[in-house]
C-alpha cells in the first residue's frame, strides 16, 4: 500500500514531534522539579510562620503576665482600700492594653473590690478558677467563654466572646493574703496578631491561620470550626518549640501544605499547649509551577509549528532532486522509455543519481541472468524438466492444495524398459535424444496442475491431482496412456529405436497420511512392476487409509 504521507510532511511532523516532545520532556521535568522545589519552600515557610505566631502569642502572654506581676507588687492595692483609686489605675491600665477585657480587685473572700468600668464590683467570684487558682499564686488559663462577663462588655460583631485568665495573689507588707488581681484577655488579641502575620504574605498566596488547644480542639479559625477537635497526622509527637511542614488531607477532603509549630513558653512562662497551623491549598502553592509549565508548553509548542515549517521548506529543497529520480524510476517500470536524470547539487545527491543509473543497468543486465539461475536451479538441463528441487517446492503446495479441495495426490514413479542397451549401443548423445524426447512425450500426458520431474537418469515421478472419489480410476487411466504414449517407437534420422516403462503408482492421503511414506510405496510397486515383466502399471495394493 502506497504511503499517503510524503517525505518532506514526515520530516516536517518529525521535527515538530521531536521538539514537541523534548518541549514537553523538559517542561514536566522542570514542572516537577519547580513544584518539589516549591513545596519544600512553601512548607519552610509555612512552618516559619506558625512559629512566628506561637512565639508572639507566648510572648503576649509572658508580658501581660510581667505587668500584672508588676501591678500586683504596687502598695496601691496591698495596702489601700480607696476603692476609686484602684479603679482609676485599672482604668488607665485597660485603656493602655484593648486587649485587657477587664481587670479587678478583689479581697481575701473573692468579692470584687474595684474594677476596669466598675464592671462585677461587690459580686463575688469566689468560685471561679481565676479567683481559686490566682490566690495560690500566678495563674494563666485557657481559652473559655465567659457568659456574665460578656453580657457586661461591648460587643459590636455579636459573636461569642472567648477569654484568657491571668490573675495573681495580693499579698500586704506582712506577707498577708489582701485579695487577688484578675483580669480577663480577649481572645480576638490572638487573632490581631493573627491578622499582623498575615497581612504582609495574603497578597502573595492564600494562607490560613489556626489555632488548637492541647486536647487539640480548635480555638481560632473559622467560626464553623470552632470547638471541633482537629486529627492531623503531622501532629503526633509534636514536641515542644519544634516546627514542621507536611502534606496533610483536612477533613474537607483537600490537601493542604501545612505548618505546624508547639508551644513552649517564653521565659517563666510554660506556655498553655497550644498549637498554631499554618496551611496553605497545595493547589495554590502549585501555582507558579503551573504557569512556568503552561509558559514552557505555549511557546514550545510555538516553536514546535515554526521549525516543522522551516523543516517542511527544507525537505523541500532537499526531496525535489529524489522525486525527480523516484519519476523516472516509475516511468521505467511501467516499460516507458525514460532515464535516470543526472542531477547536480549536494555532494550525496549527485552520487545518488549516479548509483542509481549503474544500478538500473546492472538490473536490467542481471534480470535476465537471474532467470536463466532461476530456471537452471529448479529444471533439469538435459530434458527442461523440473528437477528434484523443485519438486519438493511443488510438493508442498500441492498437499496444501490438497487440503483445501479435499483431493488426493497420484504419486507414480516412472522408470524406462530397455534404455541401458540403447545408451550402450548407440552412446550417450543418442540417449541423451531419447530422453529429451521421452520428457517431451511425458509432459503431452499431463494435465494442467500436474507435473513430471527427473529424477536422475531414466527415472521420473509424475504428480497428478485428482478427485478423491475415483482417484485410482484416473490415475489408473493417465498411467495406462503414458505407459502407451512411451511404447511408440522414437525416430532418430535413421534409426528407429524401442523403449518402454514400468510404472509404480500410489494415492496420498489415501494409502499413507505420510507424503514421504506415499513415496515409498509408489516406488514399491515400481520394483514389483518390473519384476513381474515390464512395461506395465503396477499400484500399491495395500488398503486406504
Amino acid at each position: 500500500m502506497r504511503s499517503t504521507h510524503s517525505l518532506r510532511s514526515r520530516f516536517a511532523i518529525l521535527i515538530a514531534l521531536l521538539v514537541g516532545s523534548l518541549t514537553w520532556l523538559l517542561g514536566t521535568l522542570m514542572g516537577n522539579d519547580a513544584s518539589e522545589r516549591i513545596r519544600e519552600e512553601v512548607g519552610r515557610d509555612l512552618a516559619e510562620l506558625s512559629y512566628m505566631m506561637i512565639d508572639r502569642l507566648d510572648r503576649d502572654m509572658e508580658s501581660r503576665a510581667g505587668m500584672l506581676q508588676v501591678l500586683g507588687q504596687l502598695q496601691v492595692l496591698g495596702q489601700s482600700r480607696d476603692t476609686a483609686q484602684v479603679r482609676r489605675l485599672l482604668d488607665r491600665l485597660q485603656a493602655e492594653f484593648p486587649s485587657i477585657a477587664w481587670i479587678g480587685l478583689t479581697d481575701e473572700a473573692g468579692t470584687v473590690l474595684a474594677s476596669s468600668n466598675g464592671i462585677l464590683e461587690n459580686v463575688s467570684i469566689a468560685q471561679r478558677p481565676v479567683f481559686l487558682e490566682g490566690s495560690k499564686g500566678l495563674f494563666i488559663g485557657d481559652v473559655h467563654e465567659a457568659v456574665l462577663l460578656a453580657k457586661l462588655l461591648p460587643n459590636p460583631t455579636g459573636e461569642a466572646m472567648k477569654f484568657v485568665d491571668i490573675s495573681l495573689p495580693v499579698h500586704d507588707a506582712a506577707g498577708s493574703l489582701r485579695g487577688v488581681l484578675a483580669s480577663h484577655l480577649s481572645w480576638s488579641w490572638a487573632d490581631e496578631v493573627r491578622q499582623s502575620i498575615l497581612e504582609p504574605i495574603q497578597q502573595r498566596r492564600h494562607v490560613d491561620f489556626f489555632v488548637i488547644g492541647s486536647d487539640r480542639t480548635l480555638i481560632l479559625g473559622p467560626k464553623e470550626l470552632i470547638g471541633q477537635r482537629l486529627h492531623l497526622a503531622a501532629l503526633d509527637d509534636l514536641k515542644p518549640g519544634e516546627s514542621r511542614w507536611a502534606v496533610e488531607q483536612w477533613p474537607d477532603g483537600t490537601e493542604y501544605l501545612t505548618g505546624l509549630s508547639l508551644s513552649h513558653g517564653h521565659n517563666d512562662y510554660a506556655g498553655l499547649g497550644w498549637t498554631v497551623i499554618a496551611r496553605q491549598p497545595l493547589e495554590d502553592a502549585y501555582a507558579p509551577a503551573y504557569e512556568v509549565l503552561r509558559a514552557i508548553l505555549i511557546w514550545g509548542s510555538a516553536l514546535a509549528l515554526l521549525f516543522a515549517f522551516i523543516g517542511w521548506l527544507l525537505a523541500g529543497y532537499f526531496t525535489r532532486p529524489l522525486q525527480q529520480i523516484a519519476d523516472a524510476a516509475d516511468r521505467l517500470s511501467a516499460g516507458q522509455p525514460s532515464a535516470i536524470p543526472e542531477l547536480s547539487g549536494t555532494r550525496e545527491i549527485e552520487q545518488l543519481s549516479q548509483s542509481i543509473r549503474h544500478l538500473v543497468e546492472s538490473l536490467t543486465n542481471q534480470e535476465a541472468a537471474l532467470g536463466t539461475l532461476e530456471n537452471l536451479a529448479h529444471h533439469d538441463a538435459l530434458t527442461g524438466l523440473p528437477n528434484r528441487t523443485a519438486l519438493d517446492r511443488f510438493l508442498l503446495h500441492a498437499q496444501q492444495r490438497c487440503q483445501l479441495t479435499n483431493s488426493t495426490l497420484a504419486l507414480l514413479y516412472l522408470d524406462l524398459d530397455g534404455f541401458k542397451p540403447i545408451n550402450d549401443r548407440f552412446g550417450h548423445a543418442t540417449g541423451d535424444q531419447v530422453l529429451r524426447e521421452t520428457a517431451i512425450r511425458l509432459r503431452g500426458c499431463l494435465r494442467e496442475g500436474d507435473l513430471v520431474a527427473r529424477l536422475g537418469g531414466d527415472e521420473f515421478l509424475m504428480v497428478l491431482m485428482v478427485p478423491t472419489e475415483d482417484a485410482l480410476q484416473q490415475a489408473e487411466l493417465i498411467a495406462q496412456r503414458t505407459l502407451s504414449a512411451l511404447s511408440a517407437p522414437v525416430r532418430l534420422e535413421d534409426q528407429q529405436l524401442q523403449v518402454g516403462c514400468s510404472i509404480g503408482g500410489a494415492l496420498w492421503p489415501l494409502h499413507s497420511e505420510q507424503l514421504d511414506e506415499a513415496l515409498k510405496l509408489a516406488d514399491q510397486a515400481l520394483y514389483r512392476a518390473k519384476h513381474a515383466g515390464r512395461n506395465r502399471v503396477l499400484f500399491h495394493s495395500g488398503p486406504t487409509s
